[in-house]
């Protein structure tokens, strides 16, 4: 181990050193709904891990689908159902999840493990598991988990760069967003000098998709409505898994929209709709700086960064939309 760290990641490490000296059982999850953040996160301390000596389970929480933009990262061909984790595990790991309720079915090892570890980076992160590294200067969880293997000793090569460079750079948006610090692209640095394919991965991640991707866009931005009169401006638009399905794409292609919408010079604040099959509505938001969208999602049930934040409505598409009017109007 490094000769310093940090008291959290200390005690982080502590306790992941330990159960690896003692070849225990370590599940280890990222949020529902997998980016790259948490995926990167979960493959790359999962394997650092292995590497140490401890079992390890690396998962994520139903639905248990990668999107294609996904899978092709090292390990994901290691990762098990979540419907086959035990409950009786020596150390549960959660990785991005900025509460609880992102672990899904999962969320129980929190309480039934004989440790718990979280390592996050949102700012709205209410303080949860034993032990907590939560950063949320941090600009991706991926970094975070970065510290943790340079404590316990492993070597950064090119199988463990590609995951953590994935969730570096989706995090950042390619190092365009204000989470961008010299200390990420120091990181960043790091792992380019490992050899890894910086370009293939940015393509993979970020400039492909079938060709129905651009029928959806075409749709989804075709309903989109810009209220400059709210707080400092809205432009929203929603979209459906119908949507996607009619275009022969699954549903999470409906994750990438928010990005498209948040160009509107206009509007400091884009949002996208999603609607799920129970009738409930997953917002998207991200905000060009003016506006705090964690507290609005914090408000409204949900969470994440100032600039990038999320919930969860009950209500149809019209009351979810006067709901988020409301909130950006206080904010």
């Amino acid at each position: 181990m490094t000769a310093t760290v940090s008291t959290p990641v200390a005690a982080a490490v502590q306790v992941l050193a330990e159960a690896a000296a003692a070849g225990a059982t370590v599940v280890l999850s990222g949020h529902v709904q997998p980016d790259a953040d948490a995926l990167g996160s979960t493959l790359a301390l999962a394997e650092g891990l292995r590497r140490r000596g401890a079992r390890v389970v690396a998962t994520f929480p139903a639905p248990f689908t990668l999107p294609a933009s996904l899978g092709w990262l090292p390990g994901a061909d290691q990762l098990t159902d979540p419907a086959t984790v035990p409950g009786d595990v020596d150390v549960f790991v959660s990785l991005d999840a900025a509460s609880p309720g992102r672990l899904g079915e999962l969320a129980p090892l929190l309480e039934t493990a004989g440790r718990s570890v979280v390592v996050d980076h949102h700012a709205s992160n209410p303080g949860f598991g034993e032990v907590r590294l939560v950063d949320p200067h941090g600009a991706a969880t991926v970094a975070l988990v970065a510290d943790l293997l340079d404590a316990l000793g492993v070597e950064l090569d090119q199988q463990l760069a590609a995951c953590l460079y994935a969730g570096l750079s989706a995090d950042t948006g390619s190092f365009r967003f204000g989470n961008t610090s010299p200390g990420t692209h120091e990181l960043a640095a790091r792992l380019l000098r490992t050899g890894i394919d910086h370009a293939a991965i940015s393509r993979r991640l970020f400039d492909t998709a079938p060709f129905g991707w651009l029928g959806l866009l075409s749709q989804v931005t075709g309903r989109a409505r810009l209220e400059t009169g709210v707080g400092a401006g809205l432009v929203w638009t929603w979209a459906t898994a119908a949507d996607a399905q009619e275009h022969g794409l699954p549903a999470d292609q409906l994750e990438a929209l928010v990005d498209v919408v948040r160009a509107t010079a206009e509007a400091d604040v884009a949002a996208v709709l999603k609607g799920q099959d129970d009738g409930t509505w997953v917002v998207s938001m991200r905000s060009r700086g003016a506006t705090d969208v964690s507290r609005v999602a914090i408000a409204l049930g949900g969470g994440g960064h100032r600039a990038a934040a999320g919930y969860s409505s009950a209500y149809d598409l019209e009351g979810t939309v006067a709901q988020l009017r409301a909130e950006l109007g206080r904010a």
